[in-house]
């Protein structure tokens, strides 16, 4: 017995070294991530065994980001034993979309319950999905309640207004969305190609420019061949970067110009 348990400690550590590599590999091919940002990612792999390449976690305007389907793996590893959401009908208003949720986490059946509170209105979602700010608010009030059961300190993508979008079913046995290609309508989100084209005319960037980009962003030869995951963090990058530095994100882009040829 003692053996077995010395051999499964063995596996696991490998297992956690694996998840580790491949999490700095993929962020460094992705964000372009400084030294101090690849120290954070470990320890959040080695505490939470936190998963770049499943979506788990976004790096955001040089930080860290845990995403809701990253929370919900983790709880699903943990044997979570429930989640339970419920709107608050006296704090929230319908009529102008504005939602209050209250949500509850069990880590166990005979454990404390930790709560947590999420709140969406027009004012705080991103207009790429205004209308569903219901399902928003009960997305960041399980995504804080659960944060609480398991002691992350980070912030979710969803707790962000100018990033939040419809979420993902809130529970512990749903499955999860792997890293397939998949880029269009997935779990009743927006079409990424939607996003992605709203984002053009909203900051009037050229089309090819930004599919190049986005190939390289993702690693691979099209925009179509990218998983859904990676076109997500993409359309994240690009959002964020727009928003903060539009000048430096159209210098970017015409990086990926072809030079014209020089005439005789």
């Amino acid at each position: 017995m003692p053996f077995q348990r010395k051999q499964r400690g063995l596996r696991n550590r490998s297992r956690l070294g694996s998840l580790i590599l491949q999490n700095t590999r993929l962020a460094r091919r992705g964000w372009e991530i400084t030294a101090e940002q690849a120290s954070v990612l470990k320890t959040l792999t080695e505490e939470f065994q936190l998963s770049v390449a499943l979506g788990d976690l976004k790096l955001l305007d040089s930080k860290w980001y845990v995403t809701h389907s990253g929370l919900l793996r983790l709880a699903r590893r943990n044997h979570c034993a429930g989640i339970q959401a419920r709107p608050m009908r006296e704090f929230s208003d319908p009529a102008q979309g504005r939602w209050v949720f209250r949500a509850i986490v069990h880590k166990s059946r005979m454990s404390r319950p930790f709560v947590g509170y999420g709140d969406a209105d027009p004012t705080n979602v991103s207009a790429l999905v205004r209308g569903a700010e219901l399902r928003i608010a009960e997305t960041r009030a399980v995504n804080r309640a659960l944060r609480k059961a398991y002691g992350i300190g980070l912030c979710s993508v969803e707790e962000l207004g100018w990033l939040s979008g419809p979420p993902k079913a809130s529970s512990v046995s749903s499955q999860p969305s792997g890293s397939h290609p998949s880029n269009g309508s997935h779990n009743g989100q927006p079409r990424l190609r939607d996003q992605l084209c709203l984002l053009i005319r909203q900051y009037n960037l050229d089309p090819t420019l930004v599919k190049a980009y986005a190939a390289d962003f993702c690693g691979t030869e099209s925009l179509k061949e990218a998983s859904r995951d990676l076109v997500e963090s993409f359309i994240s990058r690009l959002a964020a970067s727009a928003k903060e530095d539009q000048d430096a994100l159209v210098c970017k882009l015409n990086s990926y110009a072809h030079p014209a040829e020089v005439k005789p």
